[in-house]
């Protein structure tokens, strides 16, 4: 009972929260479908209750606030149906429509029961999310941005993010590290949260320090591990797709799904459905510039032997043809020397026959023209002091002259000279 204090009715605070609580109880009797995000979803494991914080915004900012519970029973039964029809689990950062009913207590306040929540409408609110971030994207002309960036011929730089222990990374790893045919990648891993709104600002800040960096990378890579579209609703953020649709070198996505794409993968240079597919992307373009190198490689190899055989071809003809013409080139020395040899043998004949006939010729004249043959044949000499007489004028009366025949000499005495007048011949 309320107590009077100097004409003041003074009511406990246990008497008021009792009469909110009768007041309410009396005042809110059915449950209500109520829409509002969930902020957090607090999820206790040992008991398996959830006591989610409901929050309301309007242009960014919080209006409205409230606590709620979630029963086990209802929690198991709730995720069960979102696993079902989104295939994700019931999750924090999602706009929900849920039934609810009002409770005041004393001691802990007011909240909301949660008994139900419509998947469907989760859906609805994300689809809404992705076309508006579509739109937004298209307004500002960065929609194909990313795609309009020149890719490298050959993406051996590659700047990952991705969580270490995602297994779509590891199926990546396998693909890259393994290939049979011995293409080298580089992987740098920047590890970053990739589902929830917390996924968003770590995907986000792990872009601006690959930026920081960017010389050093050819691609960017992010990897997850598959699940439903739920799980990938922050893909469709428009702050997380525009830092991929500005980014400046070649964003790739392997995001793990096959249903509709995700803002981000939209506005990426390539998505691929798995990490797998996107590992098998990169090898691709290894192929596409490694088979016409090996294939030019094949080209040169066998227009290199071909030259070679034709060159082989060539310097066989020619050595063939060097060949006869040396031997026909020997066959005409040989047959010129033997010419010439006859010619020689010919001419020094010749020769040998002239120079005898000559020193005939020779020995003839010196026999004709021996002294003692002259004398023979009549003749004789005459000198006169010494010296042999040619002429009368070498003579004058009382000389003496030495005259030689055949069988002796002769002294004379010079009594005169009569020079003889004309020509000898015809004084004879």
């Amino acid at each position: 009972m309320p107590e009077l204090i100097q004409d003041k009715t003074i009511f406990s605070l246990l008497e008021v929260s009792k009469s909110i609580q009768k007041t309410l109880a009396e005042r809110y009797k059915s449950l209500y479908w109520i829409k509002a995000e969930m902020n957090k979803l607090n999820h206790y494991t040992h008991s398996g209750h959830c006591y989610p914080e409901l929050v309301e915004k309007q242009d960014g900012k919080i209006v409205a606030e409230i606590r709620s519970t979630l029963w086990k029973a209802d929690y198991t039964r709730i995720n069960n149906n979102f696993l079902k029809i989104a295939q994700e689990p019931l999750r924090e950062g999602i706009t929900m429509l849920f039934q609810a009913s009002i409770s005041y207590d004393p001691m802990y306040g007011l909240s909301l029961r949660i008994v139900d929540i419509d998947p469907t409408f989760t859906l609805g609110e994300l689809e809404k999310e992705k076309l508006d971030s579509i739109r937004k994207l298209k307004e500002e002309g960065i929609y194909e941005a990313n795609k309009l960036v020149s890719f490298p011929m050959l993406p051996k730089r590659l700047a990952i993010i991705s969580v270490e222990t995602s297994k779509g990374l590891s199926d990546f790893y396998k693909i890259i590290n393994q290939n049979p045919w011995g293409y080298r990648v580089e992987c740098t891993l920047f590890p970053a949260l990739l589902q929830g709104d917390k996924s968003i600002p770590s995907i986000i800040n792990q872009l601006k320090v690959i930026a920081d960096k960017i010389d050093d990378f050819d691609v960017v890579a992010i990897i997850r591990g598959g699940g439903g579209e739920v799980g990938l609703s922050s893909y469709n953020n428009y702050l997380l797709a525009r830092a991929i649709a500005i980014f400046p070198i070649p964003v790739l996505t392997g995001i793990g799904h096959s249903t509709n794409y995700t803002v981000s993968e939209m506005v990426a240079y390539k998505n691929a459905i798995t990490p797998s597919e996107l590992a098998d992307f990169l090898i691709q373009k290894f192929h596409n510039f490694s088979v016409p190198i090996e294939k030019a490689t094949e080209g040169i190899q066998q227009l290199i032997l071909a030259r070679f055989k034709e060159e082989r071809n060539f310097l066989s003809q020619m050595a063939t043809h060097i060949q006869w013409i040396g031997k026909r080139e020997l066959q005409t020395g040989y047959t010129n020397i033997q010419h010439l040899q006859h010619e020689l043998n010919i001419l020094i004949k010749q020769r040998f026959y002239e120079h005898k006939t000559l020193l005939t010729h020779t020995e003839r004249i010196i026999q004709l023209s021996d002294p003692i043959r002259l004398l023979k044949r009549g003749f004789s000499i005459t000198k006169v002091n010494g010296k042999l007489l040619q002429s009368i004028d070498q003579l004058s009366p009382g000389d003496l002259i030495q005259t030689r025949v055949e069988n002796g000499e002769i002294t004379s005495t010079v009594v005169r000279t009569d020079p003889i007048r004309g020509d000898i011949k015809n004084a004879e």
